[in-house]
C-alpha cells in the first residue's frame, strides 16, 4: 500500500504519542520523533538541452539544496547491564513538492534496528552508505554544491539490506565496517556494497578514512559515478572561530566501457569562519579530473548560514564551476549540465527549520 507524506507525518505523530506514553509507564524507554524542514528558491544557467548544446536558466523552488528535508522517529530501551535496543525510521523528502527524494519510498534513508553495550554497536536494515560520512569533510555540509558536485553525487548512496558495526570510541579513535547484501541468487557479489570508515578525533581537530565499493548487477565495477570503488581521505582543524576543511577522493571503476572514463581524483580545501554568534560564512574550491579524455572542472563556492533560533536559520549559496573544453560539470549535483567545455553558475537560498 502507498503511503504520502501526510500519511508518513500521521503515523510518526501516533508512533511519537505511543512513544511518550511508554516513557510514564517504563522509563528504560523512548521514542523520539524528530525532522527538518528545508525550503527556497534555486537558479542555474547555461543549462544545455537534450542534444547537449544550447544556454537555458532555470528557476526553480528549492527543496534539497542545502540538505534534505525529513521525518523520522527513533528509540531505545534500556535492556540492563548496559545493553540498548534501538531502532530508526528516516525518510527524506523535497519539501516544495511534498514526495519523498528519489524512488517512491517512505523510508527512503534510515530503517534499522539494532543493539549496543560497551564493545560497540550492531545494526540490521537500511542506511546511509558510510561513502555519506564525507559530511564530516564538507565545508558546505555536503550542499548540492559541495563534495558530491564534481563526482556526480557518487557519494550519496544508501545501504539496502545492511549489517553495520561501530566499535566503541578508544583515545579518540573509532570505526565502522558496512555491507550491503546484494540478495542475488545467482552471485553473492552481484549488487553488493562493502564499506569500512577510520576516525581519530583530537580536541580540536578530526581525520578521516572511507573505503567503499559499489558493484552492479553483474559484481561488476562498471560506472565511475555509479558502481565503481572509492577511497576518501580527510581532516579538519579549528582554530577559535575558524574551521579548515581538506580532503582527497579516488573512484575507480575498471570494467567501466572504454568510452567512459574508468578513474577520477577529486580534491578540496574549505572553510567555515564564524563571524558573530549568529553569521558563519563558508567558502570552498573543489577539483576534479578524469581518465580516458573525460575532462576536468574546477568548482568555487560561496556561502553563508543566518541563524535566527536554535531551530531556525537562513542560507545563500552561490557557486560557479568552470569546465575544461571536453567536460560538462553542472555547478550543482543534479542533471543541470552545462553544454561541453562551458561555464555555469548557480544560486540557491531559502530557509531551514529543524525539530
Amino acid at each position: 500500500m502507498k503511503m504520502d507524506f501526510r500519511s508518513f507525518a500521521t503515523v510518526s505523530a501516533l508512533c511519537a504519542c505511543f512513544g511518550i506514553a511508554s516513557t510514564g509507564a517504563q522509563a528504560q524507554s523512548s521514542v523520539t520523533l524528530y525532522g527538518r524542514a528545508v525550503a527556497g528558491v534555486d537558479f542555474q544557467n547555461n543549462i544545455a538541452n537534450p542534444e547537449g548544446k544550447g544556454r537555458g536558466r532555470l528557476w526553480r523552488a528549492a527543496g534539497n539544496q542545502w540538505g534534505t528535508s525529513m521525518l523520522g522517529f527513533k528509540g531505545t530501551e534500556d535492556l540492563g547491564g548496559g545493553l540498548r535496543a534501538m531502532f530508526v525510521l528516516e525518510g527524506g523528502f523535497d519539501l516544495p513538492k511534498a514526495k519523498p527524494n528519489g524512488a517512491d519510498m517512505l523510508l527512503n534513508r534510515r530503517a534499522y534496528v539494532g543493539i549496543q553495550d560497551n564493545w560497540g554497536k550492531v545494526v540490521f536494515g537500511k542506511n546511509l552508505s558510510l561513502a555519506n560520512d564525507i559530511w564530516f569533510l564538507d565545508p558546505t555540509g555536503q550542499q548540492f554544491i559541495g563534495t558530491a558536485t564534481l563526482v556526480r553525487g557518487r557519494n550519496w548512496g544508501g545501504n539496502d539490506n545492511g549489517i553495520e558495526y561501530t566499535t566503541p570510541t578508544w583515545g579518540g579513535f573509532s570505526a565502522t565496517l558496512q555491507t550491503g547484501l546484494g540478495e542475488q541468487v545467482d552471485g553473492f557479489t552481484k549488487l553488493r556494497k562493502d564499506a569500512v570508515s577510520l576516525v581519530y578525533s583530537g580536541s580540536s581537530f578530526e581525520v578521516r578514512a572511507i573505503y567503499d565499493v559499489a558493484r552492479d548487477k553483474n559484481g561488476k565495477y562498471s560506472d565511475l559515478w555509479a558502481t565503481s570503488k572509492e577511497l576518501t581521505l580527510g581532516g579538519t582543524a579549528t582554530f577559535d572561530k575558524l574551521k579548515l576543511f581538506t580532503g582527497y577522493q579516488r573512484l575507480s571503476a575498471p570494467d567501466a566501457p572504454i568510452n567512459a572514463p574508468s578513474k577520477a581524483d577529486h580534491y578540496w580545501v574549505g572553510a567555515n569562519y564564524q563571524v558573530t554568534p549568529w553569521l558563519t560564512v563558508i567558502g570552498s574550491v573543489f577539483r576534479v579530473s578524469t581518465d580516458r579524455a573525460a575532462g576536468s572542472a574546477n568548482l568555487y563556492m560561496l556561502g553563508a548560514n543566518y541563524v535566527l533560533s536554535k531551530r531556525t536559520l537562513l542560507y545563500a549559496s552561490i557557486g560557479k564551476v568552470f569546465n575544461s573544453s571536453n567536460a560538462n560539470f553542472s555547478v550543482e549535483a543534479t542533471n543541470n549540465n552545462p553544454a561541453m567545455g562551458v561555464r555555469q553558475s548557480g544560486t540557491y537560498y531559502g530557509m531551514v527549520h529543524t525539530f
